[in-house]
């Protein structure tokens, strides 16, 4: 179990699959959602963190004239060189882990009830499973993916399907999941199910900060 005080779920799916949604409707319950792609878009803008030693990584092809990451340029490098991806995250990772702890411990001082850390890559990280106290799972079929995905960005169906094959397998998900909802339906079908999990989530901190009350 994490060391933290605070009560932590790790928000995780497939492109497409509805995480965003889900992260919605428990913020609006009341839980501080942490979002890691927000993290990553703020320490790769323009002055971010990551920008410095990615120019000295990737050099200055990969910035944009904004100064800030080139991500398209970026995407299609590290979809065509996998040590280019790990480059990239080992400098972009460790300052979002940085940050999301920032925010979740500013959120316990806060009031917050919990914390849920909305990760799109937490199985692939390996290291984000063992820093929550559970995992939620959204899950939807590749096809659903695929045409939502489409719908939104533009993208090709191949383009798509390139992104979910650099992603971990549902079947990957489903094992490291304690909660899976499952999205292949409308919207009003999916946040009365999240609602519930967030009843659930508020009983399970409530027991987590009596437990390190009484550890103190």
């Amino acid at each position: 179990m994490p060391n933290q005080s605070y009560y932590a779920v790790g928000l995780t799916g497939g492109i497409g699959c509805g995480k965003s949604a889900v992260a919605a409707v428990l913020s609006a319950a009341g839980a501080t959602v942490v979002d890691a792609d927000m993290l990553a878009h703020r320490v790769t803008a323009a002055g971010g963190e990551a920008i410095e030693p990615i120019r000295s990584r990737f050099g200055t092809g990969f910035i944009a004239a904004s100064g800030a990451l080139d991500r398209a340029a970026m995407r299609r490098h590290v979809f065509a060189d996998p040590a280019g991806r790990q480059a990239l995250e080992s400098i972009v990772h460790p300052l979002v882990r940085q940050a999301a702890e920032e925010e979740a411990l500013a959120s316990q001082r806060a009031g917050a009830p919990y914390v849920v850390f909305a990760i799109p890559l937490l199985v692939e990280s390996g290291e984000w499973t063992q820093r929550v106290d559970r995992v939620l799972v959204v899950d939807a079929p590749q096809a659903l993916q695929v045409q939502r995905v489409m719908q939104r960005s533009g993208l090709s169906a191949a383009e798509v399907l390139a992104i979910i094959g650099q992603q971990a397998s549902r079947a990957a998900r489903l094992v490291a999941a304690n909660d899976v909802l499952v999205n292949a339906g409308p919207l009003t079908q999916l946040a009365p199910r999240a609602a519930r999990l967030h009843g659930q989530y508020l009983r399970l901190a409530k027991g987590h900060a009596a437990a390190t009350a009484g550890a103190l």
